[in-house]
């Protein structure tokens, strides 16, 4: 007890006579309850004080899809970090690019092209990627007289966004069918791969280009209103990755905690209900093989819109 009471900075007890007993009790008491305190203070988490931890999830969904849809895997972070985490998107893909390239977040979710970005705009170091391949889809009306891309020619096509993976793959795609971006067809945004959908539904546009993860989420009743008309080759899915102000530790700690994540039943559940297939590892190669859609998006940025 001596030790303790020194370590705290109190005086350490005199031995008590018998007749003291009972102030002898009172002050063990008084340094128990100390003791206890102590213990309470140091059994908190170490990053209980520290800020919240930024997840941004780029805008492939709305904002409150968003929210829903990666709750459970911010939970599972702030359950391993023991650090709270909190969700940010962005209204629209440049924003979400622009804040990206200045540090926001300190969780990135995004798409291969814009991870090269982050990479090498702002050092972020990929952590995992979804192991289910994503693809662009070019879909129509169900009772459209289009059976084949070229049959757009002088269209308009509804696009979630210019810099979105599925749209820049599908304008290469259909530059090697002699249909040529802003010259042969026109585009129309419409803020979401929903909305993109939706104007064809509508009749407000001739086709839509759609990433197929986000055309699997579409209620049955609407993609019973469609009729796909291409498809991309596979593409790499989402991919996590940390900041460089992270430590390693941190970093290793983030990418133990999602792998954790999708070992467990919500975190199948969400596999299975997003088509993700689990978390595999992200090959650095893998990377540069967006190179040329990341310099698109460079100059997607340079344009005034």
């Amino acid at each position: 007890m001596r030790s303790f009471a020194l370590w705290l900075g109190l005086p350490s007890p005199a031995p008590q006579s018998p007749a003291r007993s009972d102030g002898s009790r009172t002050q063990r008491s008084r340094l128990a309850v100390l003791f206890g305190c102590l213990l309470l203070i140091t059994a908190r988490p170490v990053f209980s004080a520290a800020p919240p931890l930024v997840f941004g999830v780029f805008p492939h969904l709305t904002a409150k899809q968003i929210v829903e849809s990666y709750r459970p895997v911010a939970d599972s972070m702030e359950k391993h970090l023991q650090r709270d985490v909190v969700i940010y998107s962005a209204r629209d893909f440049k924003t979400f690019v622009e804040r990206t390239r200045q540090g926001e977040y300190d969780i990135l979710l995004t798409a291969p092209h814009m991870a090269w970005l982050a990479r090498q705009d702002a050092g972020y170091r990929p952590l995992l990627k979804y192991a289910q391949p994503v693809s662009g889809l070019l879909v129509v009306g169900k009772d459209s007289p289009f059976k084949q891309p070229q049959a757009l020619r002088g269209r308009t096509i509804a696009i979630p966004d210019p810099f979105a993976i599925a749209v820049l793959a599908l304008h290469a795609q259909m530059a090697t069918q002699g249909l040529r971006y802003d010259i042969d067809y026109r585009t129309a945004t419409s803020g979401s791969h929903r909305n993109a959908a939706m104007q064809v539904i509508n009749g407000r546009a001739d086709g839509a280009m759609l990433g197929h993860h986000t055309y699997t989420l579409l209620p049955f009743e609407l993609r019973q209103q469609l009729r796909v008309l291409a498809t991309t080759p596979p593409l790499s899915s989402l991919m996590y990755l940390t900041h460089p102000r992270l430590r390693d530790a941190e970093a290793q700690a983030i990418r133990t905690a999602l792998l954790d994540f999708a070992s467990r039943p919500e975190g199948r559940a969400f596999m299975h209900d997003g088509g993700y297939a689990g978390f595999v590892d992200v090959d650095g190669r893998e990377l540069r093989a967006f190179h040329p859609y990341a310099m698109q998006v460079q100059d997607l940025l340079q344009t005034p819109r």
